[in-house]
C-alpha cells in the first residue's frame, strides 16, 4: 500500500507525462492530490430534462452531438458550435441545445458529431434558439455503464491543465483504493468517531449528495481550526511584546470634548474608553473599530490620536484614496486647528500643513499609501490608524506600523462584517463597535424602481434641486463598453447637463487626475455644483451634508455592501434623503439583492445577506483578507463551525501556550503554512 506522503511517481498506471502535468499544478504527493476536492457533483443516475426556455441556474444534460462546425466572424474571431440532441429527441425543437465556444478552436479537436456527452451550464435564449456558452463537458464512453463515470454520483474537479476529468477521476479513485488509511490521520483529531480516511472516500465518491455535507464540514472544521490556531497564536505573541504607555494626559481630549457643539453618542464614548484602556497598558494596542456608515468612527479615531499626541508622540492616519485622505484632512483641520493641533496631509500630489514650519513638526499626519515611503518621515510614531483597512494589503499595513517602535494600532472599517468573518480575519484584534448613529441625521428612504421613464426620473431630481438640495447620479462604468450593456458616467454626463438646464452638473471618476477630482469635489462641497455624475469613486470619504438624493443606475451590477456604502453618502445632514435603485429588472438575483437594501438600513443585516448571496470571497476580497487559499469558504457563513474551531484552538493554546510540548507539529504548520494539501499527519 501507498503512504499519503509518497510521490505520485510511485503510483502504477500513472504515466510520466501525467506525473509531470500534476507536478506543474502543484501536486507532487498522494496527499496533495487527495486534497484536491470536487468543486461540485453530477448525479448521473438521472440527468436534467432538456429545457425549452432559459434557466436561472446551471443544468446537467446528457445528449449526442448531431452537428459541429467552426465559424469565423470579424478579424481573428472564431466560434465553435455543437448541436446537442437529447436521447428522446424532444418535441417542437425543445430537445436540442446549441453549445458555443468563442475563440477556443481547440474544442474542435475534442468534440465532434457522434460523441455522447454530459454538458453543464446555464441556458440562455437568442433569436428563438437555446444556447449554453462555454459549458463544461465530458465525453461519455461505451464502458461508462460499469465505471466510476456514470450511473452514480460523479465528482467534478477544478481543471488541471493537460489532465482530462476522466483521467483525474480514475487516478484519485485508484489512490483511495491503494493508500494506507493510517497515513491519512491528522495531528489533531477532530472527531475520532469519524475516521479521516473514510471522509476522503465520502467526499470524492459519495453514495448520495447529502452524504458529502458531513465530510465537507469535517474538513472545513479542520481547515478553520488551523486558521483559528494561527489567529490565537498571533494574538498571544503580539500581547507578549513590550509597547509604550500612552494616554496618561487627557488635556487635548477634554479640550476637544468642550469644543464640540454636540455630544458624542454612547457608542462613541464606549469605544473611546476601550481604546484609552488599551493605550494605558504596556501591551501594544491592536484594535478594530467597526461601525456602519455615518456612525461617527472618525471622531473616535480623532480622540485616540489626541490621546497619543498628548503623550508627546505623533499619530498617523492612512486612507486608501486621495479623496478619503483629503476629506479626513478637512475634518481634522476643522475640529483640531482651533485647539492648536498641527495637522499635515501627504498624498501623491499634495503636501500640505495646517501650520507654518516655525510652529513645529506636524503632530498628526494624514495620507494615502505615500506614508509608506521614505519621503515621509516620522519623529516618533506612537499610534497608527488605518482606515478602510481591507483595501490595503497585509504588507502595506505592516510597512506603516514598522515606521514606529511597536506603536499602538487602530484599524477602521465602515464595511460591516459578519461575525464569522470578523472571527476569521480579525480574530487577533480586540473589537470596538460603533453601533449607534449620531442624532440629527436625516431619514433615508430607499426605493427600487424597475425601468422607470426618464422623464419621471428627471422631474424628481429637478424637484429636489429646486428645494436647494444636491444629488449624486451614480453609474457603474466610466466609459462606454463593448462588452457590458450599461450606460457610462461619461455618456450620462452630457445627457444630464441638458436635462437639468440651469443647474450645474459635475463629473467625477477614477480616471481623472487627482487635482481634477479635488476641483470637482470642491465645487460640489461648496454647493456650486448641484448634481454630480459619478462612479464608485465616491463610495467612501465624501461628506456633503446638503446632498440628499442618490440615483444609482444599473444598481443590480453593484455588490450589496457597495450599494450600502454609496447610500451612506446621503442622509448626513438634517434633510430627508432619497436613495433610488434603478434597474431593468431582468436579473432575478439582482432584484432580490436590491430588495434587501430596500428593506433594511442596518449594515450588519445587509452584510449577512451579502455573505449568503455572494460568498465570502466576493464580499471581502479574499486576496486582501488572506482567505484566498480556503477550500471551504462557503462554511464561513456557518457560525457554528467557526465557534467550534475557535474553541478547539483555545484549548490547544491553553494546554501548550508556545506549542513546543504536545503540539510541536502544529507549530511547524503555523510557521510553514500547513493545511489540507500539506496533510498534517502523525507520520
Amino acid at each position: 500500500m501507498f503512504s499519503a506522503h509518497d510521490s505520485l511517481a510511485c503510483l502504477p498506471r500513472l504515466s510520466i507525462k501525467d506525473v509531470e502535468l500534476l507536478a506543474a499544478a502543484g501536486f507532487n504527493t498522494a496527499a496533495q492530490l487527495l486534497a484536491h476536492f470536487p468543486k461540485r457533483y453530477e448525479d448521473r443516475r438521472r440527468f436534467d430534462a432538456f429545457p425549452n426556455q432559459p434557466t436561472s441556474h446551471a443544468v446537467c444534460l446528457r445528449g449526442t452531438v448531431t452537428d459541429a462546425s467552426l465559424k469565423r466572424f470579424g478579424p481573428n474571431r472564431r466560434l465553435y458550435e455543437a448541436l446537442i440532441m437529447d436521447g428522446s429527441g424532444g418535441l417542437f425543437g425543445s430537445g436540442n441545445i446549441t453549445c458555443r465556444w468563442f475563440n477556443s478552436p481547440y474544442i474542435q479537436k475534442l468534440l465532434a458529431a457522434g460523441h455522447e456527452v454530459s454538458i453543464y451550464g446555464k441556458v440562455k435564449e437568442y433569436n428563438g434558439r437555446l444556447f449554453i456558452d462555454h459549458p463544461e463537458f465530458e465525453i461519455l464512453g461505451d464502458e461508462d455503464g460499469a465505471s466510476i463515470h456514470l450511473e452514480r454520483i460523479v465528482p467534478i474537479y477544478k481543471n488541471i491543465s493537460g489532465i482530462a476529468q476522466r483521467r483525474l477521476r480514475e487516478t484519485i479513485h485508484q489512490l483511495l483504493q491503494e493508500i494506507d488509511p493510517a497515513t491519512l490521520a491528522a495531528v489533531y483529531d477532530m472527531d475520532p468517531s469519524s475516521p479521516r480516511a473514510e471522509c476522503f472516500n465520502v467526499i470524492h465518491f459519495p453514495e448520495s449528495i447529502d452524504q458529502t455535507q458531513a465530510a465537507r464540514r469535517r474538513f472545513a472544521l479542520e481547515e478553520f481550526f488551523l486558521l483559528q490556531l494561527n489567529v490565537v497564536w498571533r494574538r498571544a505573541r503580539y500581547s507578549e511584546q513590550s509597547g509604550r504607555v500612552l494616554g496618561k494626559s487627557t488635556t487635548y481630549l477634554k479640550q476637544f470634548y468642550a469644543s464640540l457643539p454636540f455630544d458624542l453618542t454612547g457608542a462613541q464614548k464606549r469605544c473611546i474608553k476601550e481604546i484609552l484602556a488599551d493605550m494605558r497598558t504596556a501591551r501594544p494596542m491592536n484594535r478594530l473599530l467597526q461601525g456602519d456608515v455615518g456612525a461617527g468612527k472618525t471622531f473616535v479615531a480623532m480622540a485616540a490620536m489626541l490621546l497619543a499626541i498628548g503623550s508627546g508622540c505623533q499619530a498617523a492616519l492612512m486612507a486608501p484614496t486621495q479623496i478619503l485622505a483629503e476629506q479626513h484632512y478637512l475634518t481634522f483641520r476643522r475640529w483640531l486647528e482651533p485647539l492648536g493641533i498641527r495637522v499635515a496631509l501627504r498624498t501623491g500630489n499634495r503636501d500640505e500643513c495646517s501650520h507654518s514650519e516655525a510652529a513645529g513638526e506636524p503632530q498628526i499626519i494624514i495620507g494615502t499609501h505615500v506614508l509608506l515611503y521614505d519621503s515621509v518621515s516620522f519623529r516618533d510614531l506612537g499610534l497608527v490608524v488605518i482606515d478602510e483597512q481591507h483595501k490595503f494589503g497585509v504588507g502595506q499595513r505592516a510597512s506603516l506600523i514598522r515606521q514606529g517602535i511597536v506603536p499602538d494600532v487602530l484599524v477602521m472599517t465602515a464595511t460591516p462584517i459578519p461575525r464569522t468573518l470578523t472571527m476569521t480575519i480579525y480574530g487577533d484584534l480586540d473589537v470596538s463597535l460603533v453601533d449607534e448613529k449620531p442624532a440629527g441625521r436625516g431619514k433615508i428612504v430607499t426605493a427600487m424602481r424597475v425601468a422607470p421613464k426618464q422623464t419621471d426620473v428627471t422631474k424628481f431630481v429637478k424637484e429636489q434641486l429646486a428645494q436647494g438640495r444636491q444629488a449624486y447620479l451614480v453609474y457603474p462604468l466610466v466609459e462606454e463598453s463593448e462588452v457590458l450593456k450599461a450606460e457610462s458616467a461619461t455618456e450620462a454626463f452630457d445627457k444630464w447637463k441638458k436635462r437639468l438646464g440651469m443647474h450645474e452638473v459635475g463629473l467625477i471618476h477614477g480616471k481623472l487626475r487627482p487635482e481634477e477630482k479635488e476641483a470637482v469635489m470642491q465645487r460640489f462641497r461648496e454647493g456650486q455644483t448641484a448634481a454630480l455624475v459619478a462612479t464608485t469613486v465616491i463610495e467612501v470619504g465624501v461628506d456633503v451634508p446638503n446632498a440628499s438624493v442618490m440615483l444609482i443606475h444599473h444598481a443590480e451590477r453593484f455588490g450589496l455592501a457597495q450599494l450600502h456604502q454609496l447610500r451612506g453618502r446621503i442622509g448626513r445632514g438634517g434633510h430627508k434623503s432619497f436613495c433610488v435603485l434603478l434597474t431593468d429588472g431582468k436579473n432575478p438575483e439582482g432584484v432580490e439583492k436590491l430588495k434587501v437594501l430596500e428593506q433594511s438600513s442596518d449594515g450588519f443585516v445587509i452584510a449577512e445577506a451579502d455573505l449568503r448571496m455572494r460568498g465570502p470571497g466576493d464580499v471581502l476580497g479574499t486576496d486582501q483578507s488572506g482567505l484566498s487559499d480556503l477550500r471551504f469558504p462557503d462554511f464561513l457563513a456557518d457560525t457554528s463551525v467557526l465557534v467550534e474551531a475557535r474553541a478547539m484552538a483555545d484549548r490547544v493554546m491553553a494546554e501548550d501556550p508556545h506549542l513546543d510540548q504536545s503540539f510541536q507539529a502544529l507549530r511547524e504548520m503555523i510557521y510553514h503554512g500547513g493545511g489540507l494539501s500539506g496533510l498534517p499527519t502523525t507520520a
